[in-house]
């Protein structure tokens, strides 16, 4: 049996017949597990490295929007549709709305609403 010590960083020198018998270079990433023996060092698996881009595609399939595709002036027309509800402004403080947009429909996504200028 080998013992070592644990530094005020909280690092620990495996002991190098061991990380010979291990194959355990400099720069081996181990996981790191609690168990009621005590901890276990194990090999992390190997990280897939993929291309930025592909990256961030499957980044955005993961947070996509699933709903219709929406124009700002229908996320505004759904801001200002929901404020009236909450509390109603006088007609004069509104921009006038394209009368397509005013037609009620299931609007997922919008953006703060402007403050009114007076």
């Amino acid at each position: 049996m080998q013992t070592t010590l644990l530094s005020s960083k909280g690092q620990v020198i495996i002991p190098k017949t061991v990380r010979v018998a291990r194959r355990w270079g400099p720069g081996m990433r181990l996981e790191v597990h609690d168990t009621p023996e005590g901890v276990l060092l194990r090999p992390a698996g190997p990280t897939k490295k993929v291309a930025l881009a592909s990256g961030l595609a499957a980044l955005r399939r993961q947070v996509a929007y699933g709903g219709p595709v929406v124009s700002l002036a229908e996320m505004d027309a759904a801001v200002l549709r929901q404020a009236a509800l909450i509390a109603p402004v006088p007609a004069a403080l509104i921009a006038p709305v394209p009368a397509a947009l005013i037609a009620p429909a299931p609007v997922r996504r919008a953006r703060a609403a402007p403050k009114p200028t007076r």
